[in-house]
């Protein structure tokens, strides 16, 4: 009996965050290294199920920077990074598409309606609605800097959301694969976390979820009670800059403010890793993760 009181009383906890976020558009960045398991895919296939059961309309973008090296390396083709942008030829360019669309984007539909709700695979080269243009990258040694080209990696020239917000009103839920088109038809692969962050701003969603495999921003990253669980966009910005928020945390923290520039309400960065880490997240009042706001 306690254990159902129990179970009880965590529904009724959720029951002003369903009611809050009941027919929000919220976008979800999975994959990559978040993508730890099956068990944990399985776990985030449900939660996003459930989200949408209850009202909210998610859209789902997803990385796949692991198998994509894990395929070039079966072809014999070695990685090599730039400032973490992937060096991209023409052959890399192709297979990086194979995997994020044909395998990653398939599997995450497949996982989806198998909780009986209605998911689409699509890339931004659906309906063209990521416009993409040739990124520059720079390298910096021996205290130099200077430019270098990473071939067939992209930046976002403009989201056109026509398609994606017509199937959000069909009620299915839209799986987005990272990949751009650029303006004579050649295909780019763009960062994940820069595209969920467009998007989300494009669709002025209510949140954006980065399901990382990190825990969140901490003030001092050796000290666990320094964590944060609401940082202001402002302050994020003064801790990039003053070298708080480094290394990795860099670009992620800088999607986030990328979303809440162009129109979404919040941004998350939560530990994708964490069993129901998107339960917790969105319907506890105490939450996980470290969210951003204005």
């Amino acid at each position: 009996m306690q254990t159902a009181q129990s179970k009880a009383a965590i529904l009724v906890e959720a029951l002003p965050y369903i009611r809050a976020f009941a027919g929000k558009t919220i976008v979800i960045k999975y994959g990559g290294n978040a993508m730890t398991g099956d068990d944990i895919t399985a776990q985030v296939m449900a939660d996003i199920a459930l989200m949408k059961y209850v009202g909210i309309r998610p859209v789902i973008v997803h990385g796949g920077g692991p198998d994509i090296t894990a395929q070039l390396e079966k072809v014999g083709k070695q990685s090599e990074f730039i400032g973490g942008l992937r060096i991209t030829d023409a052959e890399t360019a192709a297979i990086a598409e194979m995997v994020l669309v044909g395998k990653i984007n398939s599997a995450i539909v497949d996982g989806l309606n198998r909780h009986g709700v209605r998911a689409v695979g699509l890339s931004g080269k659906d309906a063209h609605c990521i416009r993409a243009r040739k990124k520059s990258g720079t390298l910096h040694e021996n205290g130099q800097t200077r430019s270098v080209d990473l071939g067939y990696v992209g930046s976002i020239a403009h989201i056109d959301t026509t398609l994606i917000e017509d199937l959000l009103a069909r009620d299915y839920i839209p799986v987005v694969a990272p990949i751009g088109c650029g303006e004579a038809g050649e295909t780019y692969n763009i960062n994940a976390d820069t595209v969920a962050a467009e998007l989300a701003g494009a669709l002025a969603a209510e949140k954006l979820l980065l399901l990382t495999n990190v825990e969140g921003i901490y003030r001092d990253i050796n000290d666990p009670a320094s964590f944060i669980s609401v940082l202001r966009a402002d302050e994020a910005r003064a801790w990039i800059a003053d070298g708080t928020i480094s290394g990795g945390m860099i670009p992620k923290v800088e999607a986030c403010l990328s979303a809440l520039a162009h129109g979404a309400h919040k941004a998350h960065i939560i530990d994708g890793r964490l069993a129901h880490a998107i339960i917790l997240e969105l319907y506890t009042s105490a939450g996980i993760g470290t969210q951003l706001e204005n």
